[in-house]
């Protein structure tokens, strides 16, 4: 009984000391993946990095991680328009499968879903444009935009008719779909009438609808899906052999 008492301290022992150097190396890890990840993406922030599944150091010996998740503050995503960005407040990515090379230079996930948000007046930037004549003696611009409720998108359009500024503006519900995996497309429901005047429908579309491109996310995810929420239009990512590092 004696012995078998000694054998069960040591155990514990021994077993303690694995679950903190597995720790330890997990830690280690995050730390080095966060850092590569800014540099690879060209972060202003370092990035979250949470390494799940344990123990860690028998899967750095399997070559490849169960699950590896990202979250990002303040990314700046590509437009389509050159210079232009467009911020997204806060992306999370869950990625599996994380196969990496033995000097932890590179790692590629088999697979990644998540999700984003992009405020609403990083949204009104693509929308607003300038006064646009939508008929006879009526012109309007879209000036804010914000939860309609219901998934949809409430764009507030600011019109004068015959020189004289409506007192409100003219609200329309729209709603938002993801095109081609990289834009944002929202379109009016229903068109509005301004002071009485119906205008053309071409011509009211020109402000009512716009879409916003986003690209370049990073290891190359790509657009889902995506619903007007409280705070912004929430997205959902995914992609496949994604580049999480390297």
């Amino acid at each position: 009984m004696r012995a078998l008492r000694i054998l069960l301290i040591v155990l514990v022992i021994v077993g303690g000391i694995f679950v903190i150097v597995d720790r330890v190396a997990v830690n280690l890890a995050e730390g080095e993946a966060a850092d590569r990840l800014k540099v690879n993406e060209n972060l202003a922030t370092t990035p979250d990095v949470s390494i799940k599944g344990f123990p860690f150091l028998t899967q750095v010996i399997g070559g490849t991680l169960d699950e590896v998740e990202v979250g990002i503050e303040g990314y700046e995503a590509a437009t389509g328009d050159g210079a232009e960005k467009i911020r997204i407040g806060d992306l999370r990515a869950d990625m599996t499968g994380v196969e990496f090379s033995s000097d932890f230079g590179s790692a590629v996930a088999d697979s990644a879903t998540g999700t984003a948000t992009v405020a609403y007046d990083e949204l009104l930037k693509t929308a607003k444009s300038e006064t646009t004549e939508v008929a006879p003696g009526v012109t309007a611009e879209v000036v804010g935009l914000s939860d309609g409720g219901n998934g949809k998108i409430k764009v507030a359009v600011e019109a004068t008719v015959l020189g004289t500024k409506l007192p409100e503006p003219v609200f329309v519900l729209s709603s938002v779909t993801v095109v081609d995996g990289n834009t944002v497309r929202v379109k009016a429901d229903a068109l509005p009438e301004f002071g009485g005047v119906a205008p053309a429908e071409s011509r009211v579309r020109r402000i009512t609808d716009f879409e916003q491109t986003i690209d370049g996310l990073p290891g190359g995810i790509r657009l889902d899906k995506v619903e007007a929420g409280g705070n912004g239009v929430d997205i959902t990512v995914k992609g496949s052999d994604v580049r999480l590092v390297g």
